[in-house]
């Protein structure tokens, strides 16, 4: 089902297919309701929430991540804090209705095994927001591969290079979920994820390889950060820039790159940093950030007493988005960019004069 959502404050329009997960923005429109080709900054609600929902993390201590190469950047295996109440989501959920389009449920762990799994997914539902998640795949279940199909959007399985990576992408497809790949991008990956693409070396079935630049939080470390001037970033980009059996994507913490290295990509298809503009995280406890990477808390907002709402308007919100309008203001390519990613400069690809 498509839906339209009109946003007053800011003068644009959305629309979001339920069904495909295809999701259209207009441009700001005139008093006639034409659109004027002007990106509008930000919508007055946040359109997709990345609700924790873990506070902890159940393979942590056995160091799941650690050993696939990938370093969790919320502290999975030393940080431990109550899984989000069933309560506290629907408490979300209610605010959210007839404004949100997505959930992206994630936190300190696999959001397939929270507790109330079952029920957060039908809370979602119910309050017209689709569910979507990325999972390690070490605890998926046919029994939950099905609940997936009934109700998420989408699932995600993280490239953890295990075979419990390739029995969850079996199970969700067996289900007929549409599946997507998450691959982890940095100094000690890029090499095989160009040497995959180059050979079309990912299950071809599934939906999208979507590929996330490494950042140095929690325990990703800042030597696993890929450098502007890596001459194999031109290698991978330009493998990205073909066409593949499989969509493929980035993270838009990597626009810049895309921007310096690739050729194919429709300039109209890139949305950088929507921290603070369309999107924002909320932690098992109610904190509320711009970006779930704001791991020290720099922007955060207690909810209850506040609303999301009242999160969203302030101060500490709109300090993080000023840095966006303020980067970068000579560059040809600020609008598309907005000068890469405002917690962690040291990731974003790019090394342009204009970088300010």
């Amino acid at each position: 089902m498509r839906r339209v959502f009109i946003d007053g404050r800011f003068g644009f329009a959305s629309v979001f297919d339920d069904e495909s997960g295809a999701y259209i923005r207009t441009g700001i429109l005139d008093e006639r309701g034409n659109d004027t080709g002007a990106d509008p900054f930000m919508a007055s609600f946040p359109q997709l929430i990345d609700v924790g929902v873990m506070g902890h993390c159940k393979h942590g201590k056995s160091g799941l991540c650690l050993k696939a190469g990938i370093g969790c950047y919320q502290s999975g295996a030393v940080v431990e804090q109550p899984n989000m109440s069933l309560e506290d989501f629907r408490w979300i959920a209610e605010q959210c209705e007839g404004k949100v389009m997505q959930f992206a449920l994630g936190g300190r762990g696999d959001p397939d095994q929270h507790e109330d799994f079952e029920e957060l997914l039908k809370v979602s539902r119910k309050h017209g927001i689709v569910p979507n998640f990325t999972t390690s795949g070490f605890g998926m279940t046919p029994k939950i591969a099905s609940l997936c199909k009934r109700y998420c959007g989408a699932v995600a399985v993280s490239w953890y290079r295990s075979s419990y990576t390739l029995d969850a992408i079996r199970m969700l497809l067996e289900a007929g979920v549409k599946t997507n790949i998450h691959y982890v991008l940095g100094n000690s990956s890029i090499d095989e994820a160009t040497h995959r693409l180059a050979e079309d070396d990912f299950p071809s079935d599934v939906n999208a390889v979507i590929f996330l630049l490494h950042k140095p939080a929690g325990f990703g470390s800042a030597d696993n950060v890929l450098k502007v001037g890596d001459p194999r970033l031109a290698e991978f980009f330009a493998e990205f820039d073909r066409e593949h059996p499989f969509k493929v994507g980035l993270d838009s913490c990597t626009v810049p790159g895309v921007i310096n290295y690739c050729k194919n990509v429709a300039p109209q298809s890139l949305d950088t940093c929507e921290g603070g503009r369309f999107s924002c995280y909320i932690g098992p406890d109610l904190v509320m950030v711009p970006c779930s990477f704001d791991q020290k808390r720099r922007y955060e907002v207690q909810l209850r007493p506040k609303t999301i709402g009242e999160a969203w308007g302030s101060e500490s919100f709109e300090r993080f988005r000023n840095r966006m309008r303020g980067a970068c203001p000579d560059c040809e390519h600020h609008n598309a960019c907005l000068g890469g990613c405002p917690l962690i400069p040291e990731v974003v690809l790019c090394n342009s004069s204009s970088r300010a």
